[in-house]
């Protein structure tokens, strides 16, 4: 009777440590699905910005240092590497806050605002935005859930068993980048 009994408990036990395990590799891959999302997205808008820039600088030529820092900027958030999230974020929120310098600038040429194609650009760029913001929060949620089960008892414990480790959530740390550029007519 013992025996069964204590076979019973170790198939039970088996059973619950296969689960547990399967569920954090489904949170790992909802975090790496999550992050492909930002990833596509971030590629579009950086795909977009020279047409931009272009755009732009056929309008204004003489505000060169704001096209410069947006190119700049876009190079660098290509040259970060797919797996350094922090630093990623860290570039594209520069690059947020550059593009938002750079559309207040085309504020003041009324022929660039009035252009379909810069209006065009711009459409484009405000849809790539809120889908960053859309991919940007699943991940984040996809993070938490996975960090949630990572510490969380007993599935703290196949987690470390099998170097099942926190995920970066992607967000912008400088306050400066938080803020909403001013923008004045």
């Amino acid at each position: 009777m013992t025996t069964w009994f204590v076979l019973t408990l170790l198939i039970a036990l088996s059973v619950f440590a296969i689960l547990l395990y399967n569920a954090l590799v489904k949170k790992r891959q909802m975090v790496e699905e999550g992050w492909s999302g930002i990833d596509v997205q971030l590629k579009r808008r950086a795909n977009l910005i020279p047409n931009l820039v272009e755009t732009v600088k056929a309008y204004a030529s003489h505000e060169k240092e704001a096209l410069e820092n947006v190119t700049r900027l876009r190079t660098d958030a290509a040259a970060v590497s797919g797996s350094d999230i922090a630093g990623r974020a860290k570039v594209e929120g520069a690059l947020t806050q550059a593009l938002g310098r750079l559309f207040a600038v085309a504020e003041d040429y009324p022929d660039l605002k009035a252009s379909q194609n810069f209006s065009d650009l711009h459409n484009s760029l405000d849809e790539i935005e809120n889908a960053i913001q859309m991919a940007r929060r699943y991940y984040n949620g996809a993070v938490r859930g996975l960090n949630v089960a990572v510490e969380s008892f007993p599935s703290n414990l196949i987690a470390g068993q099998f170097g099942f480790q926190k995920a970066e959530y992607f967000e912008i740390e400088d306050a400066a980048e938080r803020a909403v550029p001013k923008v004045e007519f």
